[in-house]
């Protein structure tokens, strides 16, 4: 059983590697279901390619994920406006509600419809080879050298925008960047799993701080607890590893919302939460605004 348990989690932590990061820009900006819509539209672009009779899985329909990814990140790009009378948090909404709707109408016109859109939802991550792991973790490693290389330009975008110059390019490279990403793990992982791996960790790092550096470190580890703990319980217990590891990934946000009074309220909690705030040990942190 360990050895059907190894490939399901090393995927799973080669996702999470990514969408932790990812997941706290996504707070930052305030766009939460940003990675929902783009996951959604990921999985409409695969859906067309199965409707023309393209393997779901291949090169080509993973292909077709991709650009439906970049129509996505270039319509969120152009509606940021500080200044707009509709919110971009509708816009985001409003894709995600009409790429669902079109996923299921087309779907229906397969003769697999049904296993398709189960399949968007929770992925098929048991089934993962080792030759996809390395295709998404190679992506991955551009993405990040990519995010790393121009982390100063992405980070004063979503934290500090009032501070930033060509919000709206710097937008576009970032939204392009992030559905390259959403395409890749949505093929594998479905879009509840992606969802929970994208917010769930950062949710939980920045209930302890709001330093992007350990707020990183909190999302790779809380989100390493979910991951290892939810498949391997899935398997013991014979359980469909995909939708325990979104309940997994609820389980530990619970328990790390609960420890952090408990934290804070001991002199040392208070002061490794003070340090990882960056500030003094009297208050509890406050979440970033």
């Amino acid at each position: 059983m360990l050895d059907l348990m190894v490939a399901p989690i090393v995927a799973a932590l080669v996702i999470l590697s990514i969408h932790a990061y990812l997941g706290l820009h996504v707070i930052g900006r305030g766009v939460i279901f940003v990675d929902l819509a783009f996951a959604q539209i990921a999985a409409l672009g695969t859906t067309v390619a199965l409707l023309m009779g393209i393997e779901p899985g291949s090169t080509l329909s993973l292909m077709f994920a991709l650009g439906f990814t970049v129509l996505a990140a270039i319509l969120f790009s152009l509606t940021r406006m500080e200044e707009s009378v509709v919110p971009q948090e509708a816009v985001i909404g409003i894709s995600y509600v009409v790429a669902s709707a079109a996923v299921i109408l087309l779907a229906g016109l397969t003769a697999e419809g049904a296993e398709h859109v189960s399949e968007t939802l929770t992925g098929s991550l048991i089934w993962i080879d080792w030759a996809t792991i390395a295709k998404m973790a190679a992506a991955y490693v551009v993405i990040g050298a990519v995010h790393l290389a121009l982390r100063r330009s992405f980070l004063a975008v979503t934290f500090v925008p009032e501070r930033a110059t060509r919000i709206r390019l710097w937008d576009f490279f970032f939204y392009v960047t992030f559905g390259v990403v959403i395409a890749f793990s949505v093929e594998v992982a479905g879009v509840l799993m992606v969802f929970s791996a994208l917010v769930v960790p950062a949710v939980i790092a920045f209930l302890y701080t709001k330093r992007f550096l350990p707020a990183l470190l909190i999302a790779w580890f809380s989100g390493t607890v979910a991951v290892v703990g939810g498949i391997s319980t899935s398997f013991y217990m014979d359980l469909p590893t995909g939708p325990f590891l979104v309940v997994a990934f609820g389980i530990v946000l619970a328990g790390a919302a609960a420890l952090r009074p408990l934290i804070t309220a001991s002199p040392r909690g208070r002061i490794v939460v003070a340090s990882l705030m960056g500030g003094d040990a009297e208050g509890a942190p406050e979440p970033p605004s």
